[in-house]
């Protein structure tokens, strides 16, 4: 018996696709959910964080929900007992370190001032300083933040490490304190869960080194964004963001209007890098899951 898939996209994107499947192009939701939501096995939720996910409950036969995106924080909550939950691990190491390290630049070289004055046709030169010769702190060093160190590795800079637990070669979180004070950038990679939410609070950047950057591509909630705003004010540091707490950042926000802050909405994995890594991901998961292999990139519940 053929068990079912459902995805968000067109499945002839999967190209050849393991017996024992068949794969539907279903965006599901409350209002609009197919009668053979009854049947579904593996589900594939559309790449939005916006996504329906109170239809899982109405999924029994449901045993696998692979994600399209890393992060799965806004999942655990839908997630059945008994469901596996797979994040999307080499889809957006690309596009989002790709991200990372233009934030880091523009924000660097004056690239936002540089626009501001072109709006105004004014020939703003000035001296910024370099990404060269800076050292860069990478807190969250999983497949993202590897994948950020290694375009990092052209431009002279000094990399230190720091994950959730000590490892060769990697810091523990634990020494962040004494790490914060010499490091020139700090680039924010982490998961949201319960020990990283407001990770970045007042004692956290009062910890960084006067005038450095903090990069965030991991989630706005890891920043405590009203210690972050006395930070900018201040001019103790400086931010690029591309994720932000709220979300979406409402255009009454002081945030917008801070000193010494570029940002971007939330666009790390929204390229076209993206997809062609999308479908593989999915595919290689569907030849696992229709052999009856262990799956790829499983997320243990919190």
């Amino acid at each position: 018996m053929s068990r079912l898939v459902w995805v968000p996209f067109d499945p002839a994107a999967l190209g050849d696709l393991p017996s024992g499947v068949t794969v539907e192009q279903v965006v599901p939701s409350a209002d609009d959910l197919p009668a053979d939501a009854a049947e579904v096995e593996l589900f594939v939720p559309a790449y939005t964080f916006a996504a329906d996910l109170t239809v899982l409950a109405r999924m029994p036969r449901l045993r696998v929900v692979q994600t399209l995106t890393a992060g799965i924080d806004h999942v655990w909550p839908h997630l059945p007992e008994g469901v596996t939950l797979c994040n999307g691990k080499g889809i957006h190491e690309t596009s989002t370190a790709e991200l990372a390290l233009t934030l880091m630049l523009a924000s660097l070289r004056g690239v936002p001032e540089f626009v501001r004055a072109q709006d105004r046709s004014e020939w703003a030169s000035d001296w910024w300083p370099a990404l060269a010769d800076k050292r860069v702190l990478i807190v969250g060093h999983g497949s993202i933040g590897a994948a950020v160190e290694e375009r990092l590795r052209p431009f002279e800079v000094e990399v230190v490490r720091v994950a959730s637990r000590a490892r060769e070669g990697v810091h523990g979180v634990e020494d962040l304190p004494r790490l914060l004070p010499d490091a020139d950038v700090v680039v924010l990679v982490v998961p949201l869960t319960d020990a990283t939410r407001g990770l970045v609070s007042r004692d956290f950047l009062h910890a960084m080194r006067p005038g450095a950057l903090l990069v965030n591509v991991a989630r706005g909630a890891v920043v405590d964004t009203d210690a972050l705003l006395v930070a900018l004010r201040s001019g103790r540091v400086r931010a690029a963001l591309d994720v932000t707490d709220p979300e979406p950042l409402p255009a009454d926000h002081p945030l917008w209007s801070a000193p010494g802050v570029l940002i971007s909405p939330h666009v790390g994995g929204a390229s076209s890098a993206m997809w062609p890594r999308a479908y593989r991901v999915v595919r290689e998961q569907l030849v696992r899951f229709a052999a009856g292999e262990p799956l790829a990139h499983v997320v243990r519940r919190p």
